[in-house]
């Protein structure tokens, strides 16, 4: 058999073993041929990825981040200027601007090390422009989370990745 003569159910298999190679989460999803991954990030604490093997392709896709509260303009070109760095994927946006990454693959070219490759893509995508998009799109939210906090006495924790943009003059540690 061709590379050409491969089916969907061949290619699930080649997925779902390149999945169980690299150990990763997953689990059957909602429409024939999916698989939901969950891929664990170092600044999004998961991304969660459906996989859907089609009748000629394999479609990637990959929730990024919600719509941005601000400075709307300044996100987007963010994400365009990495969409000229990426292969295979690119980003893009819902009707309600919420921002994926997504990618199609024909099923002829799917092989384990493909699935795994497109899996440090997705991650990649998702996880490294999380902060900066954050800063971007969130930065009040962000700020009145930070000052409500202080202000109460509260944990920083999950805010520390941005005290030298958030911290003022007369806060914890300043």
């Amino acid at each position: 058999m061709t590379r050409d003569d491969v089916t969907p159910e061949q290619v699930l298999e080649t997925v779902r073993g390149a999945l169980e190679d690299a150990e990763v989460e997953f689990e059957p999803g909602v429409r024939d041929g999916e698989l939901v991954v969950s891929l664990p990030g170092e600044r999004k604490l998961k991304t969660v990825a459906s996989l859907v093997v089609g009748e000629h392709d394999l479609a990637a896709t990959a929730f990024v981040i919600r719509h941005p509260d601000e400075n709307e303009q300044a996100f987007n070109r963010h994400l365009l200027r990495r969409n000229l760095r990426m292969t295979l994927l690119t980003y893009a946006v819902d009707d309600t601007g919420d921002v994926y990454v997504r990618g199609r693959i024909p099923l002829r070219a799917v092989t384990k090390e493909l699935v795994d490759q497109l899996l440090g893509m997705l991650l990649e995508a998702a996880d490294d422009p999380f902060n900066e998009l954050l800063l971007l799109g969130f930065r009040s939210s962000m700020q009145k989370e930070w000052d409500w906090r202080v202000s109460r006495g509260e944990s920083l924790r999950n805010l520390e990745a941005f005290r030298s943009v958030l911290q003022r003059e007369g806060d914890p540690g300043a």
